[in-house]
């Protein structure tokens, strides 16, 4: 599918080309494609009779999510596992890894809860410390982060590649390099980013990539992934384990030849059983964003970011997110955040208010003129 606008909004998103909406809420939660819908339908009418779904089909679904997933992060073979949300990755992580006594994990101030519970609570039962670095404006401070790995005895740093209220995207080139370089394991919350942006995790050099598909995937609830380079994954200890995290389990035939020896790839870290029929429909919204072609995804979405950005300071309202440091995300603090969020509720623009702001996330679906109304209720 070439990038048809009009095309996409009538055959994949019927709702927004009869104008019910102005969906600028991505970064909540993304809809579903009607592909994705088809997919999901017909999944589950065939598990509804479980003899017309074979034993080939039913974990093909899952073949096909793993390697689009594959695809779409420029990652090595073998190095994702299917997972049910972003904390899955993260828990696995901060219960994973060879921490304990005298190390440290940095994080950064206003993380988003995914990326700062799992870590507090691994702290306490396996005695690392966690050294929260905190922000500068309100936004992440990346040269502050940078020192702290250089001044502590870090293992781990943990951070959102974009801050879920500011937008703000961080510098993966720039901190990747600083992690490989003091051997610190970089583990990011990949949930504001995949599916905005073009992802290479070999260039980045990202350690554990934790990502949810609800958002910019525009995937279903429950359906996910957790990326582990392959290097390390013999460093993680299955948290916690699956009995199909082992070699040889795919043999229905002989499940009582006890045998704990983990898969060879990130599969062992995979919780089974996970909802199929959900993975069917991510495996058709991947297609759909791999027909659009990531590249021009984010270039769409980078234009109509601008377009808001642009509008809303013509207006006078202050937008929080740098230029420069821009995904998917704008986010913007009117001088009344409850009157600004009123009127874009009745010109029907749906969004988010985080932390005292309005954020806004158009994603490949959205039009210039849809930004225009959301920009004339902001003005007003």
């Amino acid at each position: 599918m070439a990038y048809d606008l009009d095309r996409l909004r009538r055959e994949e998103f019927p709702w927004a080309a009869a104008g019910e909406a102005i969906y600028l809420n991505a970064a909540s939660t993304g809809p579903l494609p009607e592909r994705t819908l088809r997919a999901q339908e017909a999944y589950s009418r065939k598990r509804a009779a479980p003899h017309r779904l074979s034993h080939e089909e039913q974990f093909a679904v899952l073949d096909d999510a793993r390697a689009r997933i594959t695809s779409l992060i420029g990652a090595e073979p073998g190095s994702v596992a299917l997972s049910v949300n972003t904390g899955a990755g993260i828990n696995l992580a901060a219960w994973g890894l060879p921490l304990g006594r005298g190390d440290v994990v940095v994080i950064p101030d206003l993380e988003f809860p995914a990326n700062v519970y799992p870590w507090m609570a691994a702290s306490r039962e396996r005695g690392f410390t966690l050294h929260v670095v905190p922000a500068r404006d309100g936004l992440l401070d990346e040269a502050a982060l940078l020192a702290a790995i250089h001044e502590t005895s870090a293992r781990v740093l943990a951070l959102s590649w974009v801050g879920f209220a500011t937008g703000f995207v961080a510098d993966l080139d720039r901190i990747g390099a600083a992690c490989r370089a003091r051997g610190v394991w970089l583990v990011v919350d990949g949930m504001q980013s995949v599916g905005a942006l073009h992802v290479d995790v070999q260039r980045f050099q990202i350690d554990l990539l934790a990502c949810g598909g609800q958002k910019w995937l525009l995937s279903p609830w429950g359906s996910g992934f957790t990326y582990v380079r392959p290097s390390i994954l013999e460093a993680i200890v299955p948290q916690p384990v699956s009995w199909m995290g082992v070699r040889g389990s795919d043999d229905f035939a002989a499940l009582v030849d006890y045998d704990l020896t983990w898969r060879d790839g990130a599969r062992r870290f995979e919780q089974i059983t996970v909802p199929f029929q959900d993975f069917a429909g991510m495996a058709a919204s991947l297609g759909l964003l791999q027909e659009l072609g990531m590249d021009a995804i984010a270039a769409h979405v980078a234009e109509r970011v601008e377009q808001l950005a642009a509008g809303a300071e013509r207006a006078g309202v202050e937008v929080v997110t740098p230029a420069g440091r821009r995904a998917g995300i704008v986010t913007l603090r009117p001088r009344d955040v409850a009157a600004t969020a009123a009127r874009l509720r009745d010109a029907r623009v749906v969004h988010s208010v985080r932390e005292g702001t309005i954020r806004l996330s158009p994603h490949c679906y959205t039009t210039s003129d849809e930004i225009h109304v959301a920009l004339e209720a902001l003005d007003q």
